[in-house]
Formats: structure tokens, C-alpha cells, sequence
């Protein structure tokens, strides 16, 4: 008498289980789990059959149930202020590569460059308990604050650096540059370069733009040439739109305007597009400089001098870190927080 074979069985929600797969494969449901999460762990013959009886069932692994058994849930929450901001575009991509091949996925929340609503989103996210946080800045709230210091998962801040590895009494781990550092740099590149009238424009003005317009101001006083006055500082949100527009107005009030430091490239890139429509040679007449080289900062006419930010290197530094957290099941260092900067280039090219 020939043996029937047996059916897949079928979970109550009417999907195939790890059970069904298992006999499908001829392996044990431990050995699937194994397979399907550590596939380095298995020899590739079994890992090619779980994997064919699983595309063939067409086999979705639960979250719920490996994260119950694991008491894990493979998700990092990252908090953004903004997804049209290609700053942090580039950013999630390092991260996502980063954390994608180890089994994590990126649960992401926009915060719209505010601390309240930060607040809101990482609360909202907690509740879906994260293994691991990554932040953007360290502009929080006290009761963000609050929330951190009572985690016992790994957190990691971005795009910032912290002296001491520390705010107040919550160990802070970072991964970044030195936004003023990066302002006096091009403060101290436009002074080096012979002009006199040296002016400002700014916009979004959250705090990693106030500290590099903070750096630019001091390069200035060290030159003798600082004059608050040249400063146009507008809360928009940042475009080559609003750059032309306020490339206008700044030089409809300080004519005598010789260069300008815009904190964005789109700012940057938008005032070009201005002076050439005006006539304004650049740099005969005016020298501009922007700030994070995004993409085309190299192409425009004539190219753009700027500063070169790591955010994809950001984004896969602070995913490294986290995952030495996450693997070892350990929360943030408590003694001794990570700070690791990563550095900033001036790319002097034809604007300056």
C-alpha cells in the first residue's frame, strides 16, 4: 500500500507554517528557523531545500512568533526629521545596508525637525519594542530624554557629536562631525580668499545648522571681518526656490556683499541659478560657498565649493553600533559611550 503524502498543514490564519516547511524540507522546524535567520549555520544543501519548499508554500515568517520565541523583534526604530531631505535620504540608505543583511529592519518615523513631535514618534515607536534606536541630533526633549535614560536597548544619535559622551547623567553614543567645525572652515576659506563683505544665509535654522552658521561667525571674528548685519537667517524650510529669493533680498539690502555662505547646497545652487539670470559673475563679483555637496553641488556652472558630509558613512556607522549592541544584548554603554567622529571635507571648487 503506497504511504498519501501529507498535506502542509495551515496555521488558523490560513498560512503555511514553519511545521509544513519542515516536512516539506525533511528537516526539523528548528533547522528551517536556523536557516531562514542564520543560514550560515546550516550546510547550503539543506539551506537551498528550506529555502525551495518555502518559496514553493509560499512560506511568510511570522514576526510575532519569532519575536516570542527570541524575545526579539529584528526591528530598529529611526527617527528622521524629514524623508525629502536628501541629507537623510542618504542616511537611511547606509543604514538600511547595514542593517538588511543581518536580519533587522528599519522602522522609520518622521519628526519634521521637531522635539514635541520626536517625542510623539518615539513613543509611538517603543510601543512596537524595538531592539534598537537611532536618533538624529541631540535636540530632545526633557521628556525624550526621559524615555532614553530609562532604556535598556542600544541607542545611537547621528549627524551630532557630544564632548563627553554624555547629557547629564544619560550615556550619549554618537556618530557625526563637528557641525562648527565644518562652518569655520568655510568662514575661514572665504576670509583666506581676500574678501572683505562676507555674508550669511540660513534656512530650516534648526540646531545642526545654527552650529555650523555658529563656526562660520567665529572664523570671521578671528579674520576682523564678522559684520551681523550681512546675516539673513529665515525659518523655511531650505530650496533652491528660497535660495534665489533670498540671494535677492541679501543683496538688495548689502549691495557691497562680496560672498556668501548658504547653509544648504539647494540654497546654494538656488542663488547661482539667481546670478546667472542677474548677470552677477561668480566668483568675479560674488564668491558662494554651500554646504553638504548633494548631488549635481559638482556640476552646477561654475561648480560649487562646499563642505562634504559623511551621511551615508553616518548612517552605516551608527547601524554598526547598534548591532554590536543588539547582538551582545547589551544596552548602551553606560561607561563608556561611543563618540565617533567622522570628519567633513572642504571641496574648494570654482564658486570661491
Amino acid at each position: 500500500m503506497t504511504a498519501t503524502p501529507r498535506k502542509p498543514r495551515s496555521s488558523r490564519s490560513g498560512r503555511t507554517t514553519m511545521a509544513d516547511v519542515a516536512a516539506a524540507a525533511g528537516v526539523s522546524a528548528m533547522t528551517v528557523s536556523r536557516a531562514l535567520r542564520r543560514p550560515d549555520t546550516v550546510s547550503e544543501e539543506v539551506r537551498a531545500r528550506v529555502e525551495e519548499a518555502s518559496r514553493r508554500l509560499g512560506f511568510v515568517p511570522s514576526r510575532v512568533a519569532s519575536a516570542l520565541a527570541s524575545a526579539r523583534t529584528m526591528t530598529v526604530a529611526v527617527l528622521i526629521p524629514s524623508l525629502t531631505n536628501a541629507v537623510f535620504i542618504d542616511l537611511l540608505a547606509g543604514v538600511q545596508e547595514t542593517l538588511s543583511p543581518q536580519g533587522y529592519q528599519p522602522l522609520i518615523g518622521i519628526t519634521g525637525y521637531g522635539p514635541e513631535a520626536e517625542e510623539r514618534v518615539l513613543r509611538m515607536q517603543l510601543a512596537h519594542d524595538p531592539d534598537g534606536v537611532i536618533l538624529s541630533g541631540l535636540d530632545h526633549t526633557p521628556g525624550t530624554w526621559e524615555l532614553l535614560r530609562g532604556l535598556t536597548i542600544p541607542v545611537v544619535h547621528t549627524m551630532d557629536l557630544v564632548a563627553e559622551g554624555r547629557h547629564g547623567d544619560c550615556p550619549v553614543q554618537t556618530v557625526g562631525f563637528s557641525q562648527y567645525d565644518a562652518g569655520y572652515a568655510v568662514g575661514a576659506h572665504l576670509a583666506a580668499r581676500g574678501r572683505r563683505r562676507i555674508g550669511l544665509i540660513a534656512g530650516q535654522l534648526d540646531p545642526r545648522t545654527r552650529q555650523r552658521c555658529d563656526g562660520w561667525r567665529q572664523a570671521l571674528r578671528d579674520a576682523g571681518r564678522h559684520d551681523p548685519e550681512l546675516e539673513l537667517m529665515v525659518p523655511d524650510a531650505t530650496s533652491v526656490a528660497l535660495g534665489a529669493e533670498l540671494l535677492e533680498r541679501a543683496l538688495a539690502a548689502h549691495p557691497d556683499t562680496d560672498a556668501l555662505f548658504l547653509c544648504n547646497d539647494d540654497l546654494a545652487q538656488g542663488a547661482l541659478f539667481q546670478c546667472a539670470r542677474l548677470g552677477i559673475p561668480v566668483p568675479e563679483r560674488l564668491a558662494v560657498a554651500g554646504f553638504n555637496d548633494l548631488a549635481g553641488a559638482a556640476w552646477t556652472v561654475p561648480p560649487l565649493t562646499t563642505v562634504a558630509t559623511p551621511r551615508r558613512a553616518i548612517g552605516v556607522e551608527a547601524a554598526r553600533l547598534l548591532i554590536a549592541g543588539m547582538e551582545s544584548r547589551t544596552p548602551q554603554s553606560r561607561e563608556n559611550p561611543r563618540r565617533v567622529d567622522l570628519g567633513f571635507r572642504l571641496m574648494v571648487r570654482e564658486t570661491t
